[in-house]
């Protein structure tokens, strides 16, 4: 029965201050009052671009990362950058997104750990923030990426996409900043946290605050870090991500290769789990996923707004709401009660036995249905479930602005070249 233990992980796997930056460029948004009433008096957002922003500045496309996601949304690896783009299937030249027309953005969160300002970040002390991290909410983060649009002069996004806790905070755009948002599709997310996904939130922060080597949050500088709580809260999130189905088909009661349960070795399943909560600890901090977990228990698009629905009718961007049909973290019925609070929403399903993780696996699915949306073409559908419920409703009138006149251009003709830009 053998077992290849790795390597001790680093204290914190995320990108810091003298990394190679890869294709990172920054922006310093200033000081940040947050809406708890503490202030980050210097935020940095580290971000990526696409494509080249079009002289009437409709073009802009706003792509929002998961939870351990970050702003490399397309390109290879490199120096700095240990993984590659996570949605090339769905960004990138030709596809749905397409960045040879558009000017496509996405920014490392605020509280991340990919070169935003986080708790692994200097504070002006220039120690790691660690514990002294104040808390941010969606609407801090939203907030941050809207400075950062401003620098870029982009005025209203042709396209605001965002899956999980991106989609939370797309959700954010466009009821807070409905004047800035001209599409927006949200996939496999909700307009409020659940009790139960903040009960799956909360066993995951415990399991990295019982870490002895979380030290409260400050163990930056410190050659060990709470590496084995974050990754047994990588396992339990892993866990909401993928549907019973797949996990049991996919390896059923199969030992790990000569490993015998019976002498103390593992299913075939557990290993899987370890993989990942080891490749996690080394690629993440756990400070970040510590302030974005807290992130996802504070959202709900109705707060001091006068509840969900009232929220909701704020929106007046043409809409997509897309769920994945086995996602046990996000419900489809979740959705499609978001859905069905916007005014002309559309809602279509992903269909995977991959459960949450659908959005990332399935994208050729993803992709024909943002290919239909944004050439406003998608009828809506609805969750069996909800069918019960009545018809959803249509916009009367679809607005044509953005990537879609680039679109209508190319079907009658090629457009003149884009520039790529990293």
């Amino acid at each position: 029965m053998a077992r290849h233990p790795l390597p001790p992980a680093p204290a914190s796997g995320g990108w810091h201050d003298g990394d190679p930056a890869a294709f990172r460029s920054f922006a310093d948004i200033g000081p940040l009052r947050l809406e708890n009433g503490d202030t980050l008096p210097s935020v940095r957002i580290a971000y990526e671009t696409w494509g080249r922003l079009d002289e009437a500045k409709s073009n802009a496309v706003l792509v929002l990362h998961a939870l351990t996601g970050d702003a490399h949304v397309l390109g290879p690896t490199a120096p700095g950058q240990d993984t590659p783009g996570w949605w090339e299937a769905v960004v990138g030249p030709g596809k749905a997104i397409d960045t040879e027309h558009c000017f496509v953005v996405a920014a490392n969160v605020l509280g991340g750990c990919q070169g935003s300002t986080g708790p692994s970040s200097p504070s002006p002390d220039g120690a790691p923030w660690g514990s002294r991290f104040p808390v941010v909410s969606t609407r801090d983060q939203v907030r941050a990426e809207a400075r950062l649009a401003d620098l870029l002069g982009v005025g209203a996004w042709s396209l605001v996409i965002g899956a999980s806790l991106g989609g939370q905070r797309a959700i954010e755009w466009a009821v807070s900043r409905p004047d800035r948002v001209e599409r927006l599709v949200v996939v496999a997310s909700g307009a409020r946290t659940t009790a139960e996904q903040a009960a799956w939130t909360h066993t995951q922060i415990r399991a990295i605050e019982l870490d002895p080597n979380w030290r409260g949050g400050d163990y930056h500088a410190l050659p060990v870090g709470p590496t084995g709580g974050l990754a047994l809260a990588r396992q339990i999130a892993h866990t909401t991500y993928r549907s019973p189905a797949e996990l049991d088909e996919r390896f059923g009661r199969i030992p790990q290769n000569d490993e015998d349960p019976l002498r103390g070795g593992r299913l075939a399943v557990e290993s899987y789990l370890d993989h990942h909560g080891e490749k996690l600890a080394r690629r993440f901090d756990a400070g970040s996923y510590v302030a974005l977990c807290r992130t996802m228990l504070s959202h709900d698009i109705g707060r001091d707004r006068g509840g969900q629905s009232e929220a909701l009718r704020r929106v007046r961007a043409r809409t997509l709401v897309v769920a994945v049909d086995s996602d046990r973290l996000f419900h489809p019925d979740q959705a499609w009660r978001m859905a069905e609070g916007i005014d002309g929403a559309l809602y279509r399903e992903i269909h995977s036995a991959h459960g949450h993780d659908g959005f990332l696996i399935e994208c050729d699915q993803l992709a024909a249905l943002l290919g239909e949306f944004l050439n406003e073409r998608a009828p809506s559908r609805r969750p069996a479930s909800a069918r019960r419920r009545g018809a959803g409703r249509r916009r009367p009138g679809p607005r044509r602005t953005g990537c879609a006149r680039w679109r209508r251009r190319r079907r009658a003709g090629p457009p003149p070249a884009g520039r790529r830009s990293a």
